[in-house]
C-alpha cells in the first residue's frame, strides 16, 4: 500500500485506536484560536463620542452603527483622542481642568490628569507618545507624556482662546487654532515653544493634515473659508470659500479628500485636495461640529451638536447612511 493510501485509514484504525489529527481535542482548540484571531482581525473599530451636556462618552460599533455603551467621563467632556494601541481614550473635561483616561476594555475612567484651565481639543502623536490639549482660558497647549500620564509641559501660544492643537504626522509640529484670532500658531514640539503664527481668516477652528504632512487644512468660521497651509514654508498657499460657517475638519486616510463641517449650514462638504475644489455636499444634522473617518476610509462619522446625533456618511457615494442617537451636545468623534 502506498503512502497516499495509508493516509486514508478509518477513524480508530491503527495507532492503537487513536483518533486522527482532525478529531483530536487540541486540534479543535487550535482551530478555535485561529478563527477567533481572524474574527478579531476583521472586527470593525469603535467610534467614541463625547457628549458635553450629558457628561458621557458614547461608544458606537462601526460595524452596526449602534451605540453599545455609555461611559460617565466627567462634567463637560469635549476633545478626545484614542491611544495608538486602542486601549485608552483621552477625554478633556472642561469643568475639571483635566484629561480623563478611559480604559476601553472595561469602559471605565482609570485616571485623571490635571492639565490646566478649560481644556478643549485633544490630539495624540502618531507614535502614541504624546497627548496635546488646547487650554482655552490659559492661551496655552498642555503636553502630556502618554507613557507616564504626566503633564510634561505647558506651552504658551499667541492666539486667544485656542480650540484645537493637532500634531503633524511626523510629530514635529503642533498646529493650534484660536477662536479669537486670525492665525494658526505653529509649535515646535521638541523645543516646547511656538515658533511662528500663520495668517489665515477669522476664527480658525478645525485642523487636519494630509498623510504626507505637506499640507494642513484649517477652517475659519467667520469667513467660512478653508485655508491650505504649506507646512515646509509655514504659509497659506490656497483658500476656498465654502458653506456659511465652517468648523470641524478631518482628512480621508489616503489624503485625497478633506471633509469640512458646515456648522451653520447643517452639512458636510468634501473637498478634493488635488484641485482644492468641492466635490460633494451632504446634509446631516443640526450644528455639525467635529468628525472622524474609519481607518479603511469607507465611512465618515459626524457629531451633530444640536441634534444629539452622529451622522454616518458613505465616503464612496457621499450618501448619508444613518443618524445614530447619542448623548446631549456631542462635541466630536474619535476612531482608532
Amino acid at each position: 500500500m502506498n503512502a497516499g493510501l495509508r493516509s486514508c485509514r478509518r477513524p480508530g484504525a491503527g495507532n492503537g485506536g487513536a483518533p486522527p489529527m482532525s478529531l483530536r481535542p487540541w486540534a479543535f482548540a487550535s482551530v478555535a484560536i485561529l478563527l477567533a484571531a481572524a474574527a478579531a482581525a476583521r472586527a470593525e473599530p469603535m467610534a467614541y463620542v463625547p457628549n458635553e451636556k450629558s457628561g458621557t462618552l458614547s461608544v458606537i460599533d462601526t460595524a452596526t452603527d449602534k451605540v453599545v455603551a455609555e461611559i460617565e467621563v466627567g462634567v463637560k467632556p469635549r476633545g478626545l483622542a484614542v491611544g495608538r494601541d486602542g486601549k485608552l481614550v483621552y477625554v478633556s473635561d472642561q469643568k475639571a481642568d483635566a484629561l480623563r483616561v478611559v480604559n476601553v476594555a472595561d469602559r471605565s475612567v482609570t485616571s485623571e490628569i490635571e492639565i490646566g484651565p478649560s481644556p478643549e481639543g485633544v490630539s495624540i502623536s502618531s507614535d502614541g507618545a504624546w497627548v496635546a490639549a488646547a487650554l482655552e482660558d490659559a492661551n496655552s497647549v498642555a503636553l502630556v507624556d502618554a507613557r507616564t500620564n504626566k503633564l510634561a509641559a505647558t506651552i504658551r501660544v499667541t492666539g486667544k482662546n485656542p480650540e484645537h492643537a493637532v500634531f503633524s504626522p511626523d510629530g514635529k509640529w503642533l498646529y493650534v487654532s484660536a477662536e479669537e484670532g486670525t492665525s494658526v500658531d505653529v509649535v515646535d514640539v521638541a523645543a516646547r515653544k511656538a515658533v511662528s503664527a500663520v495668517p489665515v481668516g477669522h476664527r480658525p477652528r478645525g485642523i487636519a493634515f494630509t498623510p504626507d504632512g505637506k499640507l494642513a487644512y484649517v477652517a475659519c468660521e467667520n469667513d467660512s473659508t478653508l485655508f491650505a497651509i504649506d507646512v515646509a514654508t509655514q504659509r497659506s498657499v490656497a483658500s476656498l470659500k465654502i458653506g456659511v460657517g465652517i468648523g470641524g475638519v478631518t482628512m480621508q486616510p489616503d489624503g485625497k479628500r478633506v471633509f469640512v463641517a458646515d456648522g451653520k449650514g447643517g452639512a458636510v462638504i468634501a473637498v478634493d485636495t488635488a484641485t482644492n475644489k468641492v466635490v460633494a455636499t451632504v446634509d446631516v444634522g443640526k450644528r455639525p461640529w467635529n468628525m472622524a473617518v474609519t481607518p479603511d476610509g469607507r465611512k465618515l462619522y459626524v457629531a451633530n451638536g444640536r441634534s444629539s446625533s452622529v451622522s454616518v456618511i458613505d465616503v464612496a457615494t457621499f450618501r448619508k447612511l444613518s443618524d445614530v442617537p447619542v448623548g446631549e451636545l456631542p462635541w466630536g468623534v474619535a476612531i482608532r
